[in-house]
């Protein structure tokens, strides 16, 4: 009888002591879901989705001016430099989220992960037209000219398309957080 009464201090510290860990566990849990994406990250993204939205509007314009023989030469170099500084720009968006990705939730690594080839694509795809443009500034209503514009464009837009879902994720993201909070504090 005296074991009995030794023993059960300790089962109800040993009790008390899983009990705490089990609240740590669930609050630390609670902590991490709730503080969902990084907000830095987010609004990256954000800046990103802006100069992706440029290059697009710039693709299309210039992939619209292939079929038109007589915008000069010099509106089609205006346009590909204003292609390159749009990819330019995004691509020092792209460097800081890189620098920032230690601190992003997975989908935000997936994220910066899917965005990278993408715009390193939309870069050589650029500078090839450009180079190509520069050899044949007379052509700019022939193939292969014509070709890379168009491709760029497709590439631009589906660019942009991918960041604005991205972008969308993390607003529902934090929008679905903040209601879950909600609920919680409800109960």
């Amino acid at each position: 009888m005296n074991t009995h009464r030794r023993t059960t201090p300790y089962l109800v510290i040993l009790g008390l002591v899983v009990a705490a860990c089990f609240l740590i566990s669930s609050a630390a849990q609670a902590e991490e879901t709730s503080t969902g994406g990084s907000e830095e990250i987010n609004q990256l993204f954000s800046q990103m989705k802006t100069e992706t939205m440029e290059l697009e509007r710039d693709a299309d314009e210039l992939a619209l001016w292939t079929k038109h023989p007589h915008i000069s030469w010099q509106g089609h170099a205006q346009k590909l430099n204003e292609m390159e500084e749009d990819v330019n720009r995004a691509g020092k968006i792209l460097a800081e989220l890189h620098k920032a990705r230690a601190s992003a939730s997975p989908w935000q690594q997936e994220a910066i992960d899917r965005v990278y080839p993408m715009l390193k694509e939309m870069a050589d795809d650029t500078q090839s037209t450009i180079e190509h443009f520069s050899e044949h500034k007379s052509h700019t209503y022939l193939p292969p000219y014509t070709d890379y514009a168009r491709a760029n464009y497709e590439l631009a837009q589906d660019l942009a398309a991918l960041i604005n879902d991205y972008v969308e994720y993390g607003d529902h993201e934090a929008e679905f957080l903040r209601l879950q909070e909600k609920l919680q504090a409800a109960k």
